[in-house]
């Protein structure tokens, strides 16, 4: 029999000439058998369903509906069976009870495979959604087609149902991966044909990720770092460039006069420093010029060692030196001159007067404390009047400084002691001497240094002793003739039973014995001014010069009285 594939019959089957599709089935050579005149194509037809793919007898007619496809998306694959389908083979109807044999369809032509309706998904996540991309999609049955009900299957066929294994697609995949993706093939064919399953594509995925963190990481520390040098720029150097530092003009002109830079620039040529050298060891201090021929006052105390044949050098505030000699000094004033030979140029410091002296008044020191020539230091009158004593260390009490001094708060060191204490107008009204220290008052040797109460004797008490050393070498004492009991400690000054060596207490002939003062008296005010003690009494009458006038106050017995003496002079030699 010749093959012959009647056209409009897409699955190979040939309708009979009553119309009906399962009449016949195309035999292999090519003819189709007519059913038994004996068999009643009625009762068959109305009992055996109809084969699916068969046509109607007419070939212009419609073909019949095929069976739906079961995976929605998918009506045009099931429209046209794939090209991989292998061939399916239908039994002819027997005649007169006899079995022909099975024809098998013929294939049709490949037809291009038709591209997924959606979107490609990185997650290789099936078509339909679920389960996702960490599983693999369930198997899915494609329908086939099968035999009609009743017809006989020869021995060998699959069963009813039983779906054909896939044939491999023929010729290249199209469209990357998702043109290899076939929904109806059997899970994994994908996983293999790409090359890797879900747990691949996720360790890729985290690797990824990986690297991209790492990325991150090492462009955050190098952002961190030059973010830090170019801070640590800017905030050390105000920038990246080179620091030019703006600098202001010097100010023309001089300083007020009244200034403490306009009050040293005329005070400091006239100061100078003094260091001593002798047989009780060394001294350093201050002193400043009186006069043109080189006269200079400084205190007893640090030249004392000079009188025992030392030597004394005096340094210039321009660094000239040059050497001096002991002129005088007196130990109960603490105040001495020397004199340098063959200087000129000198520059004598103007005398204020120190009874013009005001609390509150403001004041610069000069010296060199510690041996750091020309230091200047400034503060206010802080007190006036104020009895101490310093000294003593001889033990025989002719050492001992009696002081009615000038207390500042300017910062007065070891190494000041001798130095002019100046006004605002830079003349000088003390010579600063003492300093407060723990046991009391102290010459600046002996402390370690200020407390912010320095001692200075008034120029005007210096300026007599100094023209009495200049003119006479030694200095006179005003007194007024009597012996204190130096022990005595109620209030006031108490006259003494006697005198040293035994003589009497009041110097007969003296101011106080021609005024009747008399042994065990005691003085308790001097010029109106209340005394405390022995020490306070000498004070006040060493800050007059002799032939000066006192009224004291004087008790007896319980009984006060109120006299008035002329101070007389004692020579200390």
């Amino acid at each position: 029999m010749d093959k012959a594939k009647p056209t409009g019959t897409p699955d190979g089957t040939v309708p009979d000439a009553t119309g009906d599709s399962h009449g016949t089935a195309a035999q292999p050579g090519g003819s189709a058998t007519a059913p038994d005149a004996s068999t009643s194509p009625g009762a068959d037809a109305a009992t055996a369903p109809r084969p699916v793919g068969l046509t109607k007898a007419d070939p212009a007619a419609e073909p019949l509906e095929t069976a739906a496809p079961t995976v929605p998306g998918q009506a045009e694959e099931a429209a046209v069976p794939p090209a991989t389908e292998p061939p399916a083979t239908v039994p002819a109807p027997r005649a007169g009870g006899a079995p022909d044999a099975v024809v098998p369809a013929q294939q049709q032509a490949p037809a291009e495979r038709p591209r997924p309706l959606h979107a490609p998904d990185p997650y290789s996540t099936p078509p339909y959604g679920e389960p996702g991309p960490w599983a693999p999609a369930p198997p899915v049955q494609r329908p086939v087609p099968t035999p009609a009900h009743g017809t006989y299957l020869p021995p060998g066929t699959p069963a009813h149902g039983t779906p054909v294994p896939p044939v491999p697609e023929a010729g290249p995949a199209q469209g990357g991966e998702w043109g290899r993706y076939d929904p109806w093939a059997a899970p994994g064919a994908l996983v293999a044909e790409s090359g890797g399953g879900p747990g691949e594509r996720r360790r890729e995925r985290r690797a990824g990720r990986g690297r991209l963190v790492g990325a991150a990481l090492v462009l955050a520390l190098v952002a961190g770092a030059v973010g830090g040098y170019v801070g640590m720029r800017l905030e050390r150097h105000g920038g990246l460039g080179t620091v030019e530092l703006e600098q202001t003009s010097g100010q023309a002109g001089e300083r007020a006069p009244d200034s403490v830079a306009g009050i040293a620039a005329r005070t400091l040529p006239g100061v100078v420093t003094l260091h001593v050298s002798g047989g009780d060891g060394g001294a350093l201090g201050t002193g400043f010029v009186l006069d043109g021929r080189g006269h200079i006052l400084t205190n007893q105390h640090v030249v004392e060692s000079a009188s025992d044949g030392g030597s004394i050098r005096v340094t210039f505030n321009g660094g000239e030196t040059a050497r001096a000699r002991l002129v005088g000094g007196d130990p109960g004033y603490d105040l001495a001159v020397v004199k340098v030979s063959g200087v000129s140029g000198l520059t004598p410091l103007p005398l204020g007067d120190s009874d013009d002296v005001r609390v509150g008044d403001p004041v610069v020191a000069i010296g060199a404390p510690f041996d750091l020539a020309n230091t200047v230091t400034s503060g206010i009158i802080s007190a006036k009047e104020r009895p101490i004593t310093a000294g003593g260390e001889k033990g025989d009490g002719t050492d001992i400084s009696y002081v009615d001094a000038l207390q500042t708060d300017a910062p007065i060191n070891p190494g000041n002691s001798g130095g002019p204490l100046v006004d605002e107008r830079a003349r000088v009204i003390g010579i600063n001497s003492a300093i407060h220290a723990a046991g009391g008052p102290a010459r600046q040797d002996d402390s370690a240094g200020s407390v912010g109460l320095g001692f200075a004797i008034p120029v005007n008490q210096a300026k007599r002793v100094a023209e009495e050393l200049i003119n006479h070498g030694r200095a006179t004492h005003p007194v007024i003739g009597v012996t204190l009991d130096m022990g005595y400690e109620g209030e006031g000054a108490k006259v003494g039973g006697e005198a040293a060596g035994g003589g009497p207490a009041v110097t007969p002939g003296g101011p106080a014995d021609r005024t009747d003062i008399a042994a065990g008296d005691v003085i308790t005010e001097v010029d109106g001014v209340p005394v405390a003690s022995g020490e306070e009494l000498i004070i006040k009458i060493r800050s007059h010069r002799p032939g000066d006038r006192l009224a004291l106050t004087v008790e007896r017995d319980g009984e006060s009285r109120r006299v008035t003496l002329e101070l007389g002079s004692s020579d200390p030699s």
